[in-house]
């Protein structure tokens, strides 16, 4: 079961800044990754739709015999990671890693003052994730902002210039306001837009990064759980399937991950994979 790859999904590119960030920590895991861009994105979307469309994504990625399944969106977590530990944790004894708590806990760390700011989609707003996560930590202010065009532009492929910049001082500025000295990227797509971000927020506030901490819960959970991939295993292999365009998604994929994008599959929404290079 150690020598499995790790199951990584999200709405479309965004939770490959979380495969990135595991590869990266972890350089001999085999992944599989599927971006449902079929169904992008996910943050307009009712709680229930992201519940079931999340659901199908990781039923496909527990098919095809994964170790371990990561939601790399923020919507889907917010949404599905009850049901989901219920299905795969304590049904199939598969263990999950989700992006809300690891962020919300080094947020906490990270803060000086306690006013701590996180930006995401409406639906992971709406479903407020990041005040249950953080509820416990004493002394702490949340201050929520959806930013809905943000999916939409690195989706595209537009991550820096006058339009992003216009875009992001329109969302952040609020926060600034509030004197936030912390703030999430609660969408795994946000990292891609952290140079824009962090130059309107400025040097002062710490920017979060949901996929660096997802990344280090992979590596304890491995671990704790004696799954790490052996040594004399085979080298690692990686697959990236789209449940759209793959092509689109590809030149994304590459552009934001890099090289280890060797094809895209294509998935359907039955459930199954089926070979597409591009």
């Amino acid at each position: 079961m150690e020598n499995a790859p790790i199951g990584i999904f999200d709405s479309g590119v965004g939770g490959l800044t979380v495969a990135r960030a595991v590869l990266d920590l972890l350089p001999k895991e085999s992944i599989i990754y599927i971006g449902d861009t079929a169904h992008s994105p996910y943050g307009p979307k009712p709680l229930a739709t992201v519940r079931s469309l999340a659901i199908d994504v990781m039923d496909q990625l527990v098919d095809q015999g994964v170790k371990m399944l990561v939601i790399a969106c923020n919507s889907a977590s917010a949404a599905v990671l009850r049901d989901a530990r219920e299905r795969y944790t304590i049904g199939r004894g598969l263990p999950i890693v989700e992006v809300v708590l690891p962020a919300a806990r080094r947020a906490v760390a990270a803060s000086r003052t306690g006013r701590i700011g996180v930006i995401g989609t409406q639906a992971t707003v709406d479903s407020r994730a990041y005040d249950d996560a953080l509820a416990v930590a004493p002394g702490i202010e949340l201050f929520s902002q959806a930013c809905p065009d943000f999916v939409e532009l690195v989706e595209q492929g537009v991550t820096a210039g006058p339009k992003v910049l216009d875009v992001a001082r329109r969302y952040l500025e609020p926060l600034i306001e509030l004197d936030v000295d912390t703030l999430i990227l609660g969408c795994t797509h946000y990292p891609l837009l952290a140079g824009v971000i962090s130059y309107v927020m400025g040097d002062e506030v710490t920017l979060v990064s949901s996929a660096d901490e997802t990344a280090r819960d992979v590596y304890r959970t491995l671990v704790a759980q004696d799954l790490l991939r052996g040594d004399d295993a085979p080298p690692p292999q990686h697959r990236f399937v789209s449940t759209g365009d793959e092509a689109v998604f590809s030149s994304l994929a590459r552009r934001f991950l890099g090289p280890e994008v060797d094809q895209v599959e294509h998935g359907i929404a039955s459930g199954t994979v089926t070979e597409g290079a591009r």
